[in-house]
């Protein structure tokens, strides 16, 4: 029941369908800011988000050790259950823990082969089986398209979907159809995208690409102090 209370009190809930993840399995989903605004603590809500449903969540990181991801995760998960006032909260981090994995890989050393032969790895011996992935760290430079589309074709086979954290510049003009460079050339590959812009003491939560049947207009934003997903009343 108190997953339950948590997932329904998640403003991050607002993003999505009603009763759906915001990215379906199959499809990418983005986190765009610039360097130390708040992608990393975006995606890890999200993923404690699926935890809380019981979903397992591959976590891979390019940049941190997984003691830092991991640290990530339990000072998130810390506010929420404060916000919320969580009772037994060991318990249920615990619960939620068992379905989380973190993986890294150097990024010069990732690519779609070597993440499907690690994941053929996991599930065979019955490790872990994820039902989202987030990749935190990729480039996204001129050559991540051939990447991109090999993962999208993991995502589609797996039926899972893929969120990645994306790093943009403040000097960097947008594209010419408004979305950052860094996602423009391949933004056909992606159902969802999350840009989190900082407003003097604000850290707005902007949707600039969703699929026509979501309606993330609503105004939410990122606290700067807790890291936590914030609704505008």
């Amino acid at each position: 029941m108190l997953k339950k209370d948590l997932i329904l009190r998640n403003p991050l809930r607002l993003l999505g369908n009603e009763n759906e993840e915001i990215v379906l399995p199959g499809g990418f989903g983005a986190v765009l800011a610039r360097h130390g605004v708040g992608k990393t603590a975006l995606a890890v809500q999200i993923a404690l988000n699926s935890l809380l449903g019981q979903k397992n969540v591959l976590h891979i990181s390019l940049n941190e050790p997984v003691w830092k991801v991991s640290l990530w995760y339990q000072e998130v998960f810390d506010q929420l259950a404060q916000q919320y006032k969580v009772p037994q909260i060991d318990q249920l981090w615990d619960a939620m823990a068992a379905h989380r994995f973190i993986m890294t890989f150097r990024v010069e050393g990732f690519s779609a082969p070597k993440l499907e032969e690690r994941l053929t790895d996991l599930t065979a011996q019955n490790i872990f089986l994820p039902h989202m992935i987030i990749i935190d760290g990729l480039p996204f430079d001129e050559t991540v398209r051939e990447n991109l589309e090999a993962l999208k074709a993991l995502a589609v086979d797996q039926s899972l979907p893929i969120w990645f954290t994306v790093t943009t510049h403040r000097h960097e003009a947008p594209a010419d159809d408004g979305l950052p460079i860094q996602l423009s050339p391949v933004q056909d590959l992606f159902d969802v995208a999350i840009a989190l812009l900082p407003e003097n003491d604000t850290i707005h939560i902007k949707a600039i690409k969703r699929s026509p049947e979501q309606d993330m207009n609503v105004a939410l934003t990122l606290d700067p102090g807790t890291m936590l997903i914030q609704k505008i009343d």
